[in-house]
């Protein structure tokens, strides 16, 4: 079913959202910038329809809302420990279809991946439900197209402003708002159909060959380990555990989970202090194969969802998307 709504009727269709959920969407983030008196458009809650940015694509992910960057997991003393509360609220995000795919991604690590569904993450999983804005044309990095993932049926609603309205596909009417404030016309989701950039992926790559190939070295000179990459990435979902004892009583304190990367010094490290992938091109080589070649054999699809961010947050201009091209025109030569 479809639906046409003005600036103010969808303004009170969130309204009402909000009485049962927290509504977070791509926004202007005043301030936040890479330098000083600079903005930077990523996620948050939002209360009205203008705050939303249609016409860039986010810094960060989505992916802090259901998988919080620092998550307290418990609180413990030298008797127990009690688990942190939830929010009664539903959560409603507002992305865009490759986003919606690497939290598939992210299910299939976090609650497939082993024989228990990790707990913390599916309680707020449980709540999550998909509002997709439309995306018709291509932002600067992206290769969605190239993996795949510019397209979604995952979704409750859908939503684009066109000629004055916002339109919205709605498969699943959350809390029977969407009738309630839209005038009923027909809609279908757009989603880009070309971008700026194609990339030839690799299909099947081989560990040996892949250790070989000279552009680990290439990387690694270039590299600087900062971990933005991954911290930009909406599928990335290494992690490691801090326990956090409080100064004015030290037999208290809190663990949490704190995303890691294991592009970041320390990352592999075992005692006795062995340590993998020990040189940046090393752990490049790592990353790229996860995403390509290990996840896809593992769950059937890659991991990288083709948004590009990771190229949009290098500050030594490395591109996944030239990387993974390189591999899969090489590949392709290697056998003729």
């Amino acid at each position: 079913m479809g639906y046409r709504y003005t600036s103010a009727a969808f303004n009170q269709l969130l309204e009402r959202l909000r009485e049962q959920c927290r509504v977070y969407a791509p926004t202007l983030l005043k301030g936040k910038g890479k330098f000083s008196e600079t903005d930077l458009v990523g996620y948050g809650e939002i209360f009205h329809i203008e705050d939303i940015v249609f016409k860039q694509k986010s810094y960060f992910s989505p992916k802090e809302i259901l998988y919080p960057m620092t998550q307290t997991l418990f609180y413990f003393n030298e008797h127990e420990f009690r688990e942190t509360a939830v929010d009664d609220k539903g959560i409603i995000v507002f992305l865009r279809a490759c986003d919606i795919q690497a939290v598939e991604r992210l299910d299939k690590i976090m609650l497939e991946n082993g024989p228990f569904p990790d707990y913390y993450y599916e309680r707020l999983r449980k709540k999550l439900k998909f509002i997709v804005m439309d995306c018709q044309e291509s932002f600067e990095h992206c290769f969605c197209v190239s993996m795949g993932t510019n397209t979604t049926e995952n979704y409750s609603a859908s939503v684009r402003f066109e000629n004055g309205f916002y339109l919205s596909d709605v498969r699943e009417d959350i809390e029977g708002v969407f009738a309630l404030y839209g005038e009923e016309v027909d809609v279908s989701p757009k989603f880009v159909e070309t971008n700026s950039q194609a990339v030839q992926v690799p299909q099947d790559l081989t560990l040996a060959a892949v250790a070989a190939n000279p552009i680990w070295e290439e990387y690694g000179t270039r590299c600087i380990a900062c971990g933005r990459c991954t911290v930009v990435c909406p599928s990335c979902s290494c992690y490691t555990m801090q326990d956090i004892f409080y100064e004015d009583n030290p037999k208290c304190g809190e663990r949490r989970r704190v995303w890691a990367s294991c592009h970041i010094d320390g990352f592999t490290d075992m005692a006795g202090g062995h340590s993998f992938r020990r040189n940046n091109g090393e752990r490049m080589r790592f990353k790229v194969m996860h995403k390509i070649e290990d996840f896809k054999q593992r769950f059937g699809v890659p991991m990288c969802v083709g948004c590009g961010r990771c190229d949009n947050a290098c500050p030594e201009y490395i591109s996944l998307a030239h990387c993974i091209d390189r591999l899969g025109k090489e590949e392709a030569e290697s056998r003729g």
